[in-house]
């Protein structure tokens, strides 16, 4: 006889860069058991797959965590989480006045959301006739940032980033170009240019949330921002 099968509430939510709506459920234990394996390895590669295999199952396997924005991705699995063992997180953070004193701290997780800056572009200028069009880091480009060092990482992040050329009316498509032509093209930038198209990372979308806190030494308040998923987690 078949043991019965145990049913799994479903959500909604909005995605931060389309404005989709997408169902997720919550992880179950042997999703949970997958991650804490990973992360108990303590290998980033281990770690990644099992996180996005937890995104894809989560979403019913609408979600490709390798091909959407980062921070989509982000954003998707601290609702995931919230709603899988409980939406109130407590960090302990360090006071900005001092950097020394630890306070602790509860976030509700439904309150954190992705910052979109209004003067944010994904289109580049370089010459008059000459520009870049930029799309967002994903979980595949972000896998082996800092693998060859930060100099190197930063160049391949340009490389994986940059999605269209645009000189005059002609149009071309990053995926029709080699790898050497592109890593000559962004070799041939200016300083400026690259400074230009540092921006766009800089200002992108972020998984951003403020806290104030308050030094029970000093009593001085101050505000601590908190980027980037793992921001959330000790």
């Amino acid at each position: 006889m078949a043991l019965p099968q145990l049913n799994t509430s479903t959500y909604e939510l909005e995605l931060p860069s389309t404005g989709d709506k997408v169902k997720y459920r919550p992880f179950l234990v042997k999703e949970q058991k997958l991650l804490m394996i990973a992360q108990e390895s303590d290998e980033e590669n281990q770690i990644e797959r099992a996180f996005a295999e937890i995104i894809s199952s989560c979403t019913f396997g609408e979600i490709d965590p390798y091909k959407m924005p980062l921070f989509d991705v982000e954003f998707i699995f601290l609702r995931v989480r919230g709603k899988s063992v409980g939406e109130k997180i407590k960090l302990n953070l360090l006071c900005p006045d001092d950097n020394e004193t630890t306070v602790p701290v509860e976030i509700d997780l439904e309150d954190i959301n992705v910052l979109m800056k209004e003067d944010h572009t994904n289109k580049i200028d370089l010459t008059d006739d000459i520009s870049v069009v930029m799309k967002y880091p994903t979980l595949n480009s972000m896998s082996n940032f800092d693998s060859q060092g930060e100099v190197i990482s930063i160049f391949d992040m340009v490389k994986n980033c940059i999605d269209e050329i645009h000189s005059g009316e002609e149009i071309y498509n990053a995926i029709d170009v080699t790898d050497k032509e592109l890593e000559e093209f962004i070799g041939n930038m200016s300083t400026q240019n690259f400074e230009d198209v540092a921006t766009f990372f800089e200002t992108m979308p972020k998984l951003q949330h403020a806290v104030n806190v308050k030094n029970p030494k000093t009593k001085k308040k101050g505000e601590i921002l908190l980027e980037g998923m793992q921001s959330f987690f000790e």
